[in-house]
């Protein structure tokens, strides 16, 4: 039977970064994502508020060479494309499922993803305001891991998830199986398995069945 591996991205794929924090870096603006990175973590900030604000951060100067520089210098995991081909050689999917903005999170189609799912931010160059019903949360990931599952003929019974915080708590509650990748208290209890380090591989052998 074949499995469904649903990978979160900030904090999980990208060890201790965001695509928010690796695109202001681009444009100079650590200091002030930082902030919003803190007020969003505290919960003070919706993932459409949040949203709204690094939109304006950006909108006067990000180009789509820029967020292509933030993707390809990013802190990402050792062995993701790795990993993603051993999923697919089995006749297993791999998706992922972020909060972040499609335009960097559908990126990672190119190294081997089944699919990627981000929040609709307006798009490069951003010129428009941001939609909040196009932004993804805690629940979102849910339903989009079950539509997944309806298009691939799984079960929630094959599914395994690996995430790190807060916005993964839903997912891991519907999953049978699910790795914490360097994560915080909101998921380390309720994770199959917990992995800290920055090689993919490492975590998905605590998942991998058979030669």
């Amino acid at each position: 039977m074949g499995k469904l591996h649903l990978f979160d991205m900030d904090g999980t794929l990208l060890y201790g970064s965001a695509a928010a924090i690796e695109i202001s870096r681009q444009l100079g603006l650590e200091r002030e994502i930082d902030e919003l990175e803190r007020g969003f973590a505290a919960g003070e900030l919706t993932p459409p508020q949040f949203a709204q604000l690094a939109c304006d951060l950006w909108a006067a100067e990000l180009t789509e060479p820029q967020v292509a520089a933030a993707f390809e210098s990013a802190p990402w995991l050792a062995g993701i494309q790795e990993v993603w081909a051993d999923i697919r050689a089995r006749g297993e999917r791999c998706a992922v499922i972020s909060l972040s903005p499609s335009f960097f999170v559908e990126r990672l189609l190119a190294w081997g993803a089944d699919a990627a799912h981000g929040s609709r931010w307006p798009a490069v160059p951003i010129r428009e305001r941001v939609e909040p019903a196009g932004i993804l949360s805690s629940a979102a990931k849910v339903r989009i891991a079950d539509e997944l599952c309806a298009r691939y003929g799984l079960t929630w019974a094959d599914c395994v998830a690996y995430g790190d915080s807060m916005s993964d708590t839903d997912l891991f509650a519907a999953v049978p199986a699910s790795v914490a990748v360097n994560a915080d208290h909101h998921v380390s209890d309720l994770a199959s398995y917990a992995y800290a380090g920055r090689d993919l591989r490492e975590a998905y052998e605590l998942v991998r069945t058979g030669p």
